[in-house]
């Protein structure tokens, strides 16, 4: 398939891109199918961007699997996302070291039965030393909640509030030595943040589309890649073309 990327298009690939992968479930009612038949073809549709991102040269991907208010859904729908999660873990892992992929989690383990919590962990001390693409799973996650327990750690190794900084503060996240998305992506034509990358995506670059999550392909990717090359990133600063 031809992306229309060129050199240009290269040199200005972000370092790292996030993405608010929504639409499964409405991709799903849309076919007459039920919703966890969207987020299994959500999580086929996962694979592919993984090795579009690896292939354009991305370094950190980072994607929203299950927030921290997802627990409120039904408790059917809550359990087959578990287990995707596992099948996920089971089929993929090979194939993600494989491709050079390093697979890292933020957010908190919590919720998680004893026996997927160790193939979580498993998974991450299985593909520690790859480095063609860092992939961080944010699973069970909120932006806020983060916030919370960053204050939390600072506070029990009692660091003086003079000497808190911006930096610091970034250490003690989820993400911590990840650097922070240039580019957010959030499907299904939603406008909000949702709670994700708060403190990460201050002045990242935000892309939306009305396509749903499953539907999200290659070429997807390459209209979002293409509309951040032509951004300028002011940073708060005032544009070099005034």
């Amino acid at each position: 398939m031809n992306t229309g990327m060129d050199k240009d298009f290269h040199s200005a690939v972000p370092t790292h891109i996030a993405i608010i992968m929504d639409g499964n479930g409405r991709w799903a009612l849309s076919r007459g199918l039920p919703r966890l038949a969207g987020h299994r073809a959500g999580t086929e549709n996962l694979r592919r961007v993984i090795e579009a991102c690896a292939e354009f040269g991305i370094k950190y991907l980072t994607i929203y699997a299950f927030s921290t208010e997802n627990w409120g859904r039904p408790l059917e729908e809550v359990q087959g996302l578990l287990r995707i999660l596992e099948d996920v873990i089971d089929r993929e892992l090979q194939e993600l070291h494989d491709q050079g992929v390093q697979l890292r989690h933020i957010g908190r383990l919590d919720g998680l039965k004893p026996a997927l919590r160790k193939k979580v962990l498993e998974a991450i001390e299985f593909t520690k030393h790859n480095t063609r693409l860092i992939l961080n799973v944010a699973f069970n996650y909120g932006g806020r909640d983060e916030i919370v327990c960053a204050i939390q750690r600072l506070i029990k190794d009692g660091v003086a509030a003079e000497e808190i900084t911006d930096a610091l503060v970034s250490q003690y996240l989820f993400t911590a030595g990840v650097p922070d998305p240039d580019l957010i992506i959030r499907t299904s034509g939603e406008l909000r943040g949702s709670n994700f990358l708060i403190w990460q995506g201050a002045y990242s670059e935000w892309y939306f589309t009305p396509t749903y999550w499953p539907d999200f392909d290659k070429e997807e990717l390459s209209r979002a890649l293409e509309e951040f090359r032509q951004r300028e990133r002011r940073y708060g600063r005032v544009s070099q073309s005034l």
